[in-house]
C-alpha cells in the first residue's frame, strides 16, 4: 500500500470499497484471478480502516488523558505488587 493510498482513502471510503469487494467475493462468480486480486485489495483496505480505527482510539485517549494500554504496562503494572489491575 502506498502512503498516497493512505492518505486519499477516508475511513468511510475504504470501508465501502471493502464491502463491495467482499460483497463480490462471496457471490463467488469471479474467476480465481480476480478473486485473488480482490482479496489483495480487500487486506490493503483492511489495514487502511485498521490504521485509521487505531488512530481514532489514540486521539480519543489522548482527549480522555488515558495512559496507551500494552501488554507491556499490564506487566508492568503485574510487576509493580499492586493487587488491584489498574483503574
Amino acid at each position: 500500500m502506498t502512503a498516497s493510498e493512505q492518505e486519499h482513502l477516508s475511513y468511510e471510503e475504504a470501508r465501502d470499497e471493502l464491502i463491495e469487494i467482499v460483497r463480490r467475493l462471496e457471490s463467488g462468480g469471479a474467476p480465481l484471478e480476480e478473486s485473488l486480486a480482490l482479496w489483495e485489495r480487500g487486506e490493503r483496505l483492511a489495514e487502511i480502516c485498521q490504521q485509521w480505527l487505531e488512530g481514532a482510539r489514540a486521539r480519543v485517549a489522548a482527549a480522555r488523558g488515558d495512559r496507551p494500554k500494552s501488554q507491556s504496562g499490564a506487566q508492568l503494572h503485574l510487576n509493580s505488587g499492586d493487587s488491584a489491575p489498574p483503574a
